[in-house]
C-alpha cells in the first residue's frame, strides 16, 4: 500500500480556528509590529485554510527574522499550495541545502529546471539527503523522464526495472515504463508493459485512479496506431475496476466516432508531471489533502494548462469547501476541452453551494438546453433542487431525463435511482418504487439502490423479509460502508432485534465516527437492551457533531427524557405502510440520497506518521470494530486506531484488504 509521509511541520496546526481575520487586507498585517505576533496570525489563518493571509503574514515575519528557516519553509509551501510557484522559487533556492525540507525546496527547483528543458540539472537537484518511500518514488520516476529527455530511454528504463522498494511501487513503475516506451516509440516494449498492467487490477487497489489512467493511456496508444476495436476492448475492460469514470466516457466516445485520439504523455516534461499527478491523486481523500495540493501544483507549473491537474484541484477545492476556488479553476479549462462539458456542470453545483441557488438552477438549465440527452446535466440540476428539499422540481428534471431514454444503459441507473428518491421523499410510493426496480434492473447488485430500496421497505412495515435481504447483500457488497451497515442496524432497531442492531450500529459507528446520526441511532439501540450510560454518552457525542437543527431537537429530547416504550414489530409481511411504528426515533433513509462513486483507496499511514506499535494487515471484510475485538480484545478501542492512524480519521470506511494500518501496543 501507498505509505503517506509525516505532516508535521506542513499545512495542519493546531490554532484555534477562527483566529484569523476573514478577508485580511494590508493594513491587518501592517498592523502586526512583532515576530510572535505575524507568526501566531500566520498559523491561525493555516489553521482556517486561509493561505493567502498565511502568506501575507509570513512575509511579515520574515521581516522581523529573514534567516528564519521553519518561517521560510511553511512560506515556501503555502505559495505552491495556492499556485504562486515563480514567488515560492527563491525560497526553494535559499533552503536548497536544508536536508528536512529537500523534499519540497528541490523538488520545486526540479520542477523549474524539467520546464525550461534543463534536464541534467533537475537530475542534479533531485538527489536528496533524506527520503520516504514516496520520496525516493517521485524522485526516481523524475530522474528516469530527466534522462530520457536527454535521449537516454533505455538507462532510464532500466533504472525504473531495478528500483526495488514496497510492494505499491509496482502499479507506478510498469506504468511510468509504458508510458515512456510508447513516448520513444518503443512498441514492443510499450505493449508488453501496458498489456500487463491492465491484466493485474488488484495492483489498483493502492491507487485507483493511476491503474484507471494507465488503461486510458494503454487504450489511446492502441487508437493512435488503429487497434480501435482493441482500444475499445481494454476500456471495457477496466471498466470492472471503475465504472463511469467520466475519463473513460469521453475517450470511449472519441474513439467510436473516430476522432483524434493524443497520446496522453507526450514528453518528458509531462511525464515527470504525470507521476506527481498520480501520487496527488492516490494520497487523496486519505485526509492528506496538504500534500495533495502541493504535489498538484507541482505538476501545474510543469504543465499550466493540464486539464487532468485542473480538475484534480477543483476537486480538492469542493472537499476543503471552497466552491470560489473550484469554480476559478474550472473557468481554465478550454472551450474545446472535452473537460468543458464537465467543468461546466461542477460549476453549477459549486454555485449551489455558495447558495447561489437560483443561479445555479438557470446555470444548469442552460447545460441541459444545449445538450438535452447528456444526463449528467439532468443529475446536477435536479441534485440542486433536493439540496433545497424542493423535490416535486427535482422529480420534474428526472421525468424530463427519462423521456430522453430511448434505450437506457447500466450508467443510467443513476437518474432512476434519483428520481425514486425524490418521489420516495414526496410521499409517492406508487411512482418511487418502480424506479428503485428499474435501477436495480440496469445495474444488478447496485449497493446503493439495494439499500434504499430494502430500507424503505422496512421503514414502511412492508415486505420485510426482502427488505433485509436487500439491505445484507448490499452490505455484503460494500462492507466498509458505514451507511448502509448502519441501514442494517438500524432496520433491525425498527424490528425490535435491539442486540443485533447493537451489534451492526456498533460497527457502523466505528467505520463513521464522526457521523453524528449513526452515533445517534447508536445510542438509540444501547438504551433498548439496557446500556443507558452509554446511550447518554453517544447522544451527547452526536449533539457534539454539529448535526442538523431536526436532529439536534431530538438527541436533546433523549438526553433529558430518555426514549418511550418501544413498540416491536414482528418479521412477518405488513398488509399497509400505515402500520409503520415510530418511538421518537430518528428515520435513516434520508442520509442515503447521494448518488454512488466509486471510492479512492486511501494509503495507509506509514510508521513516521503514527509512531504506534505493530502494522497489521487488513483482510477482507474487516473493519475497525472487528479489529479491535479480535486484536485488542475489545471493540471500544478502535478509537485508538484512528487516533495513531491519522490517515484514516478522514473517511474510516475507506478500509480495504491488504491496507496496511497501525495498531495500539
Amino acid at each position: 500500500m501507498l505509505a503517506t509521509v509525516g505532516m508535521a511541520g506542513m499545512l495542519a496546526f493546531s490554532m484555534p480556528a477562527g483566529f484569523a481575520k476573514e478577508g485580511t487586507g494590508a493594513k491587518d498585517v501592517l498592523a502586526i509590529s512583532s515576530f510572535s505576533g505575524a507568526f501566531l496570525a500566520a498559523r491561525a489563518a493555516e489553521a482556517d485554510n486561509d493561505l493567502d493571509s498565511a502568506i501575507s503574514y509570513y512575509e511579515r515575519a520574515l521581516t522581523y527574522q529573514p534567516d528564519n528557516r521553519a518561517i521560510q519553509q511553511s512560506l515556501l509551501l503555502a505559495l505552491i499550495s495556492q499556485g504562486r510557484f515563480e514567488a515560492a522559487l527563491p525560497h526553494a533556492q535559499a533552503l536548497k541545502s536544508v536536508p528536512e525540507v529537500e523534499r519540497f525546496s528541490r523538488l520545486g527547483l526540479a520542477v523549474d529546471a524539467l520546464r525550461k528543458e534543463q534536464f541534467a540539472d533537475a537530475e542534479n537537484w533531485l538527489k536528496l539527503v533524506l527520503e520516504s518511500d514516496l520520496d525516493r518514488l517521485i524522485t526516481e520516476v523524475m530522474t528516469a523522464w530527466a534522462k530520457a529527455g536527454q535521449g537516454e530511454t533505455e538507462a532510464a528504463l532500466a533504472d525504473l526495472e531495478k528500483l526495488e522498494g514496497p510492494e505499491w511501487y509496482g502499479l507506478f513503475l510498469r506504468y511510468h515504463r509504458a508510458l515512456m516506451a510508447a513516448q520513444k516509440g518503443l512498441d514492443d516494449r510499450a505493449g508488453e508493459e501496458f498489456e500487463a498492467l491492465v491484466k493485474a487490477p488488484a495492483a489498483g487497489s493502492a491507487a485507483p485512479d493511476t491503474y484507471m489512467r494507465a488503461a486510458e493511456a494503454y487504450a489511446a496508444w492502441l487508437a493512435s496506431r488503429g487497434e480501435r476495436d482493441k482500444a475499445l476492448a481494454a476500456l471495457n475492460e477496466s471498466e470492472e475496476f471503475i465504472t463511469g469514470r467520466a475519463a473513460t466516457e469521453m475517450l470511449r466516445e472519441t474513439i467510436r466516432s473516430g476522432g483524434k485520439v493524443e497520446p496522453l504523455i507526450a514528453d518528458p516534461r509531462a511525464g515527470a508531471a504525470e507521476i506527481l499527478l498520480n501520487i496527488a491523486t492516490a494520497l487523496n481523500r486519505g485526509g492528506g489533502e496538504p500534500f495533495v495540493k502541493l504535489y498538484l501544483n507541482y505538476a501545474l507549473a510543469l504543465q499550466p494548462d493540464s486539464d487532468d491537474v485542473l480538475i484534480q484541484l477543483a476537486s480538492v477545492a469542493e472537499q476543503q469547501s471552497e466552491p470560489e476556488q473550484a469554480i476559478a479553476y474550472y473557468e481554465r479549462i478550454e472551450a474545446d476541452s472535452p473537460w468543458r462539458r464537465l467543468a461546466e456542470l461542477q460549476t453549477g453545483l459549486n454555485l449551489a453551494d455558495l447558495d447561489r441557488h437560483d443561479e445555479a438552477v438557470a446555470f444548469l438549465d442552460a447545460a441541459v438546453a444545449k445538450d438535452p440527452d447528456d444526463m449528467r446535466a439532468y443529475l446536477s440540476l435536479g441534485r440542486v433542487h433536493a439540496v433545497r428539499k424542493d423535490y416535486r422540481a427535482a422529480a420534474d428534471v428526472f421525468d424530463r431525463a427519462v423521456a430522453r431514454l430511448k434505450d437506457p444503459q447500466r450508467e443510467d441507473y443513476a437518474i432512476y435511482y434519483q428520481r425514486g428518491i425524490a418521489y420516495e421523499r414526496l410521499k409517492e410510493w406508487d411512482k418511487a418504487e418502480p424506479n428503485f426496480h428499474k435501477a436495480l434492473e440496469l445495474y444488478p447488485d447496485q449497493p446503493q439502490v439495494l439499500n434504499y430500496l430494502g430500507y424503505s421497505w422496512v421503514d414502511m412495515n412492508i415486505k420485510l423479509e426482502e427488505g433485509l435481504a436487500l439491505i445484507r447483500r448490499a452490505v455484503e457488497l460494500r462492507p466498509n460502508d458505514g451507511y448502509i451497515v448502519d441501514s442494517l442496524g438500524w432496520a433491525h432497531y425498527r424490528l425490535g432485534s435491539y442486540e443485533e442492531a447493537t451489534r451492526e450500529l456498533e460497527r457502523a459507528v466505528s467505520l463513521r465516527p464522526d457521523d453524528p446520526v449513526l452515533n445517534d441511532h447508536l445510542g438509540d439501540a444501547y438504551w433498548r437492551v439496557g446500556r443507558r450510560l452509554e446511550a447518554t454518552f453517544q447522544w451527547s457525542h452526536a449533539r457534539d457533531l454539529d448535526p442538523e437543527p431536526d436532529l439536534l431537537a431530538e438527541v436533546e429530547k433523549k438526553l433529558k427524557d430518555g426514549l418511550p416504550k418501544a413498540e416491536v414489530r414482528k418479521l412477518a409481511e405488513a398488509a399497509t405502510p400505515e402500520t409503520a411504528v415510530t418511538d421518537g426515533s430518528t428515520p435513516a433513509v434520508g442520509d442515503r440520497a447521494a448518488a454512488d462513486a466509486p471510492a479512492v483507496q486511501e494509503p495507509a499511514p506509514s510508521s513516521e506518521a503514527t509512531g504506534a506499535g505493530a502494522a497489521y494487515v487488513i483482510k477482507p471484510g474487516e473493519t475497525l470494530w472487528s479489529i479491535a475485538v479480535d486484536q485488542l480484545g475489545n471493540g471500544e478501542r478502535f478509537r485508538e486506531i484512528l487516533a495513531i492512524n491519522p490517515a484514516l480519521r478522514r473517511n474510516p470506511d475507506l478500509l480495504r484488504a491488504g491496507q496496511e494500518i497501525r495498531l495500539p501496543e
